[in-house]
């Protein structure tokens, strides 16, 4: 606390004599500004498309690292240190807040089922299952375009 007293004291110690010259200078004085820059006392006119340039490249400078910083977040998290024998392997949503997670935990797989405050197993697989989707599932899957077709009967 000594510090932050010390620190204002020094502060109003070179304030106050700032502040006399300035009462004592009479308040239509022309020319007169105590406390403005050198280039405005003196009337030097201030570019201001200058200072917004400056303001606007600070501004692009600052949004810039922010989006690179978020870029690099992204792309880092997922280097590091294998899990070893514990890892996600699927997920499927099931509702707005629920879904089935596939986990792996040594040779063992665990269907659990993730709700907000609870975790469930569903069921232990002692033979680890294949992750990949098979080939004619998705090959057997309409797209887009043919169901809008098919539901405005124009095919």
């Amino acid at each position: 606390m000594s510090r932050v007293a010390a620190l204002l004291c020094a502060l109003a110690g070179h304030l106050l004599p700032l502040a006399a010259q300035a009462a004592s200078v009479p308040a239509g004085a022309a020319g007169t500004h105590p406390f403005a820059a050198p280039d405005v006392a003196a009337g030097a006119p201030v570019p201001a498309a200058r200072g917004l340039l400056e303001v606007t490249l600070a501004l692009l400078v600052v949004l810039g690292a922010i989006f690179a910083l978020a870029w690099l977040a992204r792309r880092v998290r997922g280097i590091g240190p294998a899990a070893g024998a514990l890892g996600v392997l699927a997920e499927v949503r099931l509702g707005p807040k629920e879904r089935a997670v596939l986990i792996r935990v040594g040779a063992t797989q665990l269907l659990l089922g993730v709700a907000p405050g609870q975790v469930n197993t569903l069921h232990v697989l002692t033979e680890p299952l294949s992750t990949a989707a098979p080939a004619t599932v998705q090959a057997n899957t309409p797209n887009f375009r043919t169901l809008l077709l098919r539901s405005l009967g124009k095919s």
